[in-house]
């Protein structure tokens, strides 16, 4: 009962969450702060599945702020 369009949407979403599942994300300053690496097959394909910026979400996922 789902329109090819919306089965789109949710497997574009879907995708998306694999991939964020699948970030390293690397420890630094004795577990102070965290970093992620912009060439980061997973961090490029997450956001270029939900059409959001690399930089931000780079920068978001590792600052609690």
């Amino acid at each position: 009962g789902v329109n090819e369009s919306h089965q789109m949407t949710i497997f574009r979403i879907i995708a998306a969450i694999l991939h964020l599942g699948n970030l390293e994300i690397k420890v630094e300053q004795e577990g102070d702060a965290s970093s992620i690496s912009s060439n980061d097959e997973h961090l490029n394909n997450f956001c270029d599945l939900l059409g959001v910026e690399h930089s931000q979400m780079q920068h978001w996922l590792c600052h609690r702020k």
